[in-house]
């Protein structure tokens, strides 16, 4: 009888030692979840650049992530809504593009971490209280447009000598881009080069405002982007060219869709460096301690099939100051 209840418990001991190593065997993976919000779909490049980085640092989408998109096909009026989809997801962290879906990211919540991208004055906006320390829920990565206005009207008019009137193209529907303006108003004033301002909030007004530029006087044309701008993109330099308007735009996606030059960080590189930040609040570190990252290089590219098409000859000392050259 002794030898039967020693075996009986021995059975028992080995049966309750065996269900931990068994699960540290299998451990269950955690199924991270991000949801990714914008004004309208980016170019496929950049999520593409986020995708690739996160899978450089482990997250594998179906395995241990699943990615949750929302684009407002360029109503923002819509992004509150479909931020509230995000929070209702349950989503672990948003990564927000611009000024207004991280505006909507914010007023949603204040306890689900938000990674920021091309976003120009995060301190002014209100999403951070410093870049040293946000102090919030919301870090990121900062895209420095305003800052860079005087450098882009100085390449213009390195391909445009004669310049004296320009006209900037925004999304007058954008009140973000109300201090980007300003900027490039103050680099023209500086400059002694008149500034036309040729708001925009509709595809169907580009034709008609441009035409308008040109009539005026416009020499040039500078464009302040946003998720409107760069989803139009296309018609954008196609008008440009149709108004022989010399243009230098701020993302390189417009260069390489025909456009004249393009000046400014590198996005593909902003959504790489946001995967990082995924990763590190993934691993436990808390946006209100995660320095907002600025840009350290920036990017000038010149198109010489656009310059010949509208009859310019770009100096030798400019294209020897850009990044990349397209014949």
């Amino acid at each position: 009888m002794a030898v039967l209840k020693r075996r009986a418990f021995l059975k028992t001991a080995v049966g309750l030692l065996a269900v931990p190593f068994r699960a540290q065997a299998q451990p269950a993976r955690k199924m991270w979840r991000v949801g990714v919000i914008r004004a309208s779909a980016p170019p496929a490049a950049e999520i593409q650049a986020f995708r690739e980085s996160l899978r450089g640092l482990g997250y594998v989408e179906g395995e241990n992530i699943v990615i949750e998109t929302r684009w407002a096909d360029d109503n923002e009026a819509r992004l509150p809504s479909l931020m509230a989809e995000l929070v209702q997801l349950k989503v672990d962290l948003v990564l927000a593009s611009a000024p207004a879906a991280t505006s909507a990211a914010k007023e949603a919540t204040t306890t689900i971490p938000i990674v920021m991208v091309t976003v120009a004055d995060p301190v002014g906006f209100g999403f951070v209280q410093s870049l040293a320390r946000p102090g919030t829920n919301v870090t990121g990565l900062v895209f420095m447009h305003p800052e860079l206005s005087g450098k882009r009207l100085e390449f213009l008019k390195g391909a445009v000598p004669r310049l004296s009137r320009l006209a900037v193209l925004w999304n007058g529907a954008n009140p973000y881009k109300a201090a980007d303006l300003r900027q490039v108003e103050t680099a023209a004033g500086a400059a002694r080069v008149t500034l036309q301002s040729v708001p925009v909030k509709d595809v169907r007004e580009f034709e008609p405002a441009l035409s308008r530029a040109k009539d005026s006087g416009a020499d040039a044309l500078l464009t302040l982007e946003d998720p409107f701008t760069v989803a139009h993109r296309v018609r954008i330099v196609e008008l440009a060219g149709h108004f022989r308007l010399p243009a230098l735009y701020g993302r390189r996606v417009y260069v390489d869709s025909g456009g004249l030059m393009s000046y400014g960080p590198d996005p593909l590189e902003q959504y790489r460096r946001a995967a990082v930040y995924v990763d590190r609040i993934f691993k436990g570190a808390k946006p209100a301690e995660l320095p907002v990252e600025q840009p350290t290089r920036f990017e000038l590219v010149i198109n010489l099939t656009a310059a010949r098409i509208l009859g310019l000859t770009i100096p030798p000392s400019l294209l020897l100051r850009a990044d990349k050259v397209i014949e």
